[in-house]
Formats: C-alpha cells, sequence, structure tokens
C-alpha cells in the first residue's frame, strides 16, 4: 500500500464528537510553510495548555481524525488543547515533523496570553507518533533552552523505531497494529538507519535528564507497549515524575471505541485527570 492510498482509508474516531465552548481553526508560521492548528477552549477553561498531535505513523492522521480525542481531553481536564496539522511522511521525512512539532511549542509559549494560557503550565502530548512527537518536542525544548514543558501526556507512544522489545514479537500479528506496520511507516519516516538511531526519532535512546513529568497511557495487546512503559520507567529512574498505566485486554486503538470499551473511557478520564493535576 501506498502513503496515499493510507490516506484514503477511513480514520478512526477517536472519541464522540463532545460539545465544547470553542473549536478556532487557523495557522501558525513553520519551518516548511503555514501549520494547520485547532485550538479546543472547554467551558469554564483553566491556565493550562495542551499541544497534541495526532498519531498516524507520522505518514496518516489528520487534524480532523484528532477532533474527537482533543474535545475529550479539553473537557476532562478542563485545559485549551491545540491539536496540530504537522507535514506528513514520506513528503516530509525526519526530522520535519519534529520540528513542526517544535515550532507549535514555541509558538504556543510565544502567544500564551493570547490563548489565556499560563506559560508555565504548557504540556505536550500525542497519540502513537503523535506521543513520539510529544516527547520530542519536549527533548528539543530541552535541548535548545525552551520553552519549558510542564508535562508529558503520551498515549501507546511509538519511542523506538528499531525495537527488539518482547511486545514487539508477542503482538507482531492479529491485534490490529502490526510490527510489519511499525516497519512500514518507520521506513517512510526517516531517511536512513542512522535517522533511526537518533534520539529525537527513538526518544527512548535520548539522555532524558531534566525532562518534564509524564503519564504514558499504554495497551496490553500493542507491539508499542513495553518501549512506552521503558520510557516512563527511564524518566522516573532519573527522579522524574513519570508513570504509566497499562489498561489490561485492550490493544493500539483502543481509544479509538470510547463508546465501546470502557478502558478506552477510563483511559480518557485518566488522561484529563493527569492533566488537571500536572497544568490545571
Amino acid at each position: 500500500m501506498s502513503p496515499t492510498e493510507a490516506r484514503g482509508r477511513p480514520e478512526p474516531l477517536a472519541a464522540a464528537p463532545e460539545p465544547v465552548a470553542s473549536v478556532t481553526a487557523r495557522t501558525i508560521p513553520g519551518p516548511g510553510g503555514p501549520i494547520a492548528i485547532r485550538i479546543y477552549r472547554p467551558k469554564d477553561a483553566l491556565r493550562g495548555g495542551l499541544i497534541y498531535f495526532h498519531g498516524g505513523g507520522w505518514v496518516v492522521g489528520s487534524l480532523e481524525g484528532a477532533d474527537g480525542a482533543c474535545r475529550a481531553l479539553a473537557n476532562r481536564s478542563r485545559c485549551v488543547v491545540i491539536s496540530i496539522g504537522y507535514r506528513l511522511a514520506p513528503e516530509t521525512k525526519f526530522p520535519g515533523p519534529v520540528e513542526d512539532a517544535y515550532a507549535a511549542v514555541r509558538w504556543v509559549a510565544d502567544n500564551a496570553a493570547e490563548l489565556r494560557i499560563d506559560p508555565t503550565r504548557i504540556a505536550v502530548g500525542g497519540s502513537s507518533a503523535g506521543g513520539n512527537l510529544a516527547a520530542a518536542a519536549a527533548l528539543v525544548a530541552r535541548d535548545r533552552g525552551g520553552p519549558r514543558i510542564a508535562f508529558q501526556l503520551l498515549t501507546v507512544p511509538a519511542t523506538e523505531l528499531s525495537s527488539k522489545a518482547a511486545s514487539h514479537r508477542e503482538f507482531a500479528e492479529g491485534y490490529g497494529l502490526t510490527s510489519a506496520d511499525m516497519t512500514w511507516y518507520g521506513t517512510h519516516y526517516v531517511r536512513s538507519a542512522a535517522d533511526a538511531d537518533d534520539p529525537y526519532a527513538s526518544v527512548l535512546r535520548a539522555d532524558l535528564h531534566d525532562m518534564p513529568p509524564a503519564f504514558v497511557i499504554t495497551a496490553e495487546c500493542d507491539p508499542l507497549r513495553d518501549d512506552g512503559e521503558e520510557y516512563a520507567k527511564r524518566l522516573a529512574e532519573l527522579g522524574i515524575a513519570a508513570r504509566y498505566k497499562r489498561y489490561q485486554g485492550v490493544f493500539h486503538g483502543f481509544m479509538g471505541f470510547p463508546g465501546a470499551l470502557p478502558e478506552a473511557a477510563e483511559a480518557f478520564d485518566d488522561a484529563g485527570k493527569a492533566l488537571r493535576e500536572a497544568i490545571g
């Protein structure tokens, strides 16, 4: 399947659309041209802001596909959610999407007053490849002297592009996302094996000192499970307030079914609570 064909497949609805106080669509400056964003403001918003990156293996996914998740997170956290339409591979390979992610972080921090958020209460988050970009953006922000990120919310994140984790073997096939899928996505995302080794692509390879606290959501039957949990463990070993929660009996894309899977509804509730406690 080509990337164009993959993008033609319907996207799973990340959450049943919920009403929020407002949704604003606009563009912001990016390193490769304007970046489309959506700003979700819940009723009685607090002062925190979540910069959210959609999933899709760096190749597919969109602002529209993340709409339900952003609404759910805004309502449960009472934070303003800024969803980022970063450039996709293979048209824009690594590190382009990472640079878009960092540009979005810079823009949100620089425009915190307009967004009515506290610049010291900015979190990054995302699902799958979006979780990878969220963590990478936090790394870049640390390495380039800011902005300071207050929290990471990573749901079923891809943290290692060349994984040899047990979960990649145990759940290689038959549970939705396959290990072969991840190879396909990675091949389109990076330019070379050297890119796959880069800490901004495989965030598990980074020096994680001085990274923000984190809550990592993992799924039992997900090839990415072990690497996501390892990311939280390594942060915690450095004295960073990081934890993960494994949702039993579910697969990589389980949060796309909050109306059918109680684990998905629970995960959104847990994510909202974690954000309120960290940046609310």
